[in-house]
């Protein structure tokens, strides 16, 4: 299991070691234990390059993720190496909206780690529904398990 950590913004202090246990760990919950993956962490700006590049949209957002796996190469039999793809994470974005939920700005980059990794995953709310519902629940069942801090 190898998660690669590069931090492109300079700001705001973070643990990478912190962050690749915590992946590391809920790629174990997950049953992906041969997976591989990459964390980068960006600014606003940067993110909104991102954004407008990828999706067309115009505007900063707290997490992407760019899955390299369809789910069906993901949860195949056995165990498998496989590249699940990048999370960017806007820290930034996480540490305001860490103030406007409460949170420390641990609990908010895991919420948005947690997020990020679900779609790497096959996961996706975009269409609302039974999609959004079964991300939702698995994305509480990590936290749950992952703790506090």
């Amino acid at each position: 299991m190898k998660v690669y950590i590069r931090n492109s913004q300079r700001r705001i202090k973070v643990s990478q070691q912190r962050i690749g246990r915590l992946l590391r760990k809920t790629l174990r919950l997950l049953g992906l234990r041969e997976a591989e993956l990459s964390v980068l962490l960006v600014n606003d700006r940067r993110m909104r390059v991102l954004n407008r590049q990828y999706r067309c949209i115009d505007r900063t957002t707290d997490v992407l993720s760019f899955p390299q796996l369809m789910e069906s190469q993901i949860s195949g039999p056995g165990p498998q190496v496989c590249l699940l793809g990048d999370i960017v994470i806007n820290l930034h974005r996480a540490e305001r909206q860490a103030k406007e939920y409460g949170l420390s700005l641990n609990q908010e980059l895991k919420r948005l780690l947690v997020h990020g990794l679900l779609h790497l995953a096959g996961y996706d709310h975009e269409g609302g529904g039974y999609g959004e519902r079964e991300m939702a629940a698995k994305s509480r069942y990590l936290l749950a398990r992952l703790g506090k801090d």
